[in-house]
């Protein structure tokens, strides 16, 4: 494997049903995943937290004498079905609940969220409700407050833990756990940054909207998943290039993004950017051409993938 990108092995034979006809692809399920950034200092570039600890501590990583944002990361754990092994950012689906139940709300208004999401209102409002949820489920960083222009400080107390896990059983929805809380949504710490399908041959399959949010002053993240074994905050540089060593397993749309965050010297300046980017939906594509299949992804072409139609990938 020349670098760390991640396949699943029954693609092939799902590309063929696809190209021939035999598959039915299945709706994608809306959901959200937040880079959070923290600006760094000269010196290592990386802090991890393995499964069962608490606040990030201090981890060997690269030197480096500039001074570029970190992004939090984690990697899932090797006996999950879908991408084990792979490094992610906090996320997953959209829940439903949060459609109409009016939270409170500060920064940009629903309909300006539609607009930057192209979506309707109720959906917009679910789909940042699950971008903040998603983030204070996995990393313990909670992006709302008792007023517009505040955030909470700590959350990790046995009553904020209660409700945390009432919200990863889905006991729990996030607006009400606002309400319980008498909170207000901060989606002003929240940038749009691009938009991912899920391929159309895959069985499960999302339409992700990636977000950019900087880490709260006074927020500590910690490895809150239970689908996650380690949890790290690292330069996209050194993801980077722990990917292209094939030693850092990622999926198309997280490489692709870090090598984007590279370029900005600031969380603040990455955050500030968003509102400008496009969110023109990225889906891969498969074909046959000379019979090979090739899979790619309008934009980027580093994850071009040709296939032989006669067996294992290439």
């Amino acid at each position: 494997m020349a670098n760390g990108q991640w396949y699943p092995p029954e693609w092939p034979e799902r590309i063929r049903a696809l190209a021939e006809g035999t598959l039915t692809p299945v709706v994608p399920r809306r959901a959200a995943t937040v880079m959070l950034l923290r600006d760094t200092g000269p010196g290592p570039g990386s802090e991890e937290t393995r499964s069962g600890s608490g606040d990030t501590g201090s981890g060997s990583g690269s030197e480096d004498t500039g001074s570029r944002p970190a992004v939090h990361m984690l990697r899932r754990r090797a006996s999950m079905a879908f991408a084990g092994g792979a490094y992610a950012y906090p996320g997953g689906g959209v829940d439903p609940r949060d459609d109409d139940h009016h939270v409170r709300w500060a920064g940009p208004t629903r309909a300006w969220w539609a607009s930057r999401l192209g979506v309707d209102e109720a959906a917009a409002q679910a789909i940042v409700c699950a971008a903040v949820r998603e983030t204070y489920e996995e990393a313990g960083v909670l992006l709302a407050g008792p007023a517009a222009d505040t955030v909470v400080g700590d959350t990790t107390g046995d009553d904020w833990e209660s409700d945390r896990a009432a919200l990863v059983a889905r006991d729990l929805s996030f607006a009400e756990f606002l309400d319980r809380r008498g909170l207000v949504l901060r989606s002003d710490l929240l940038g749009a940054w691009t938009r991912w399908i899920t391929p159309e041959f895959e069985p499960r399959r999302y339409d992700t909207f990636f977000f950019v949010a900087v880490l709260p002053e006074g927020q500590r993240t910690r490895n809150a998943s239970t689908e996650a074994d380690r949890t790290v905050w690292i330069r996209p540089a050194e993801a980077m290039d722990g990917y292209d060593r094939g030693e850092l397993l990622m999926m198309p749309p997280t490489i692709a993004t870090l090598r984007q965050l590279g370029a900005y010297g600031t969380a603040a300046e990455a955050l500030a950017t968003a509102p400008g980017r496009d969110m023109t939906p990225v889906l891969a594509r498969a074909r046959l051409v000379d019979g090979e299949l090739v899979l790619s992804w309008p934009g980027h072409d580093e994850f071009t993938k040709h296939i032989p139609t006669g067996g294992a990938s290439a």
